[in-house]
């Protein structure tokens, strides 16, 4: 079974299995929302002393903490994060606050969200981590932050059989950034020779691409 194969069963999957529950907010919930949406700081923050839940969630299941990390917004973030926001919290498609912010290049956030009780066994809708969107997308900076976090599993294998480094091989393009996400994986202590559900190493998937950098980096770190 090929990689291209696999990846559109596994959509194919989600899109038959997940159960797309809508929630009706109620309207102090939906101002809230808006708020947040707004970026309407002090309304939000007299609507939450007012009581309104601070995990309210909209209609795709989102928490207010999820629609501020989808536009970026770090005060928001810190004002609901000191409410007591649950940065864990999954919406339809299995998204949370900080696999979100991991998966977006928000390194800010994911700091804020490493330091209120950022869980790393809850998994995204491909049962992956924070980091290994951060590989793919070419998020540096977060793939640095995540990879030298206590505990973060880095050699973790989403659905389609692919480490952190793996996918930043397979869907990377071969430039000194990825060269650089894949040396902070190792530096980091990863095992550069998991293989694919095919059983092609990192190293050997490299190679096909002509990824002469990458290559370089893993047959120096023992790639085989």
């Amino acid at each position: 079974m090929n990689n291209i194969f696999i990846i559109l069963s596994v959509y194919l999957l989600n899109s038959c299995t997940m159960k797309n529950h809508v929630h009706q907010p109620d309207a102090a919930q939906i101002s809230i929302i808006e708020s947040v949406m707004n970026n309407q700081t002090a309304a939000v923050e007299a609507e939450l002393k007012r009581g309104t839940d601070v995990n309210t969630r909209d209609k795709n299941n989102r928490n207010l903490l999820l629609i501020a990390t989808h536009a970026n917004n770090l005060v928001m973030a810190q004002i609901l994060v000191a409410h007591g926001a649950d940065v864990n919290m999954q919406d339809n498609i299995q998204d949370s606050p900080f696999l979100f912010a991991g998966a977006s290049g928000y390194t800010d956030l994911v700091k804020l969200y490493l330091s209120n009780g950022a869980r790393f066994d809850v998994f995204n809708r491909y049962n992956g981590t924070a980091l290994i969107p951060a590989c793919e997308r070419g998020h540096l900076d977060v793939v640095k932050l995540l990879a030298s976090t206590k505990g973060f599993p880095i050699d973790h294998v989403n659905r389609l059989g692919w480490t952190g480094l793996m996918e930043a091989i397979v869907l990377g393009n071969g430039s000194q950034t990825y060269i650089n996400i894949i040396q902070t994986l190792i530096d980091a202590g990863c095992n550069v020779n998991i293989p694919d559900h095919d059983g092609i190493t990192p190293l050997q998937h490299a190679r096909s691409r002509g990824f002469s950098g990458i290559v370089s980096v893993l047959e120096k770190a023992g790639g085989k």
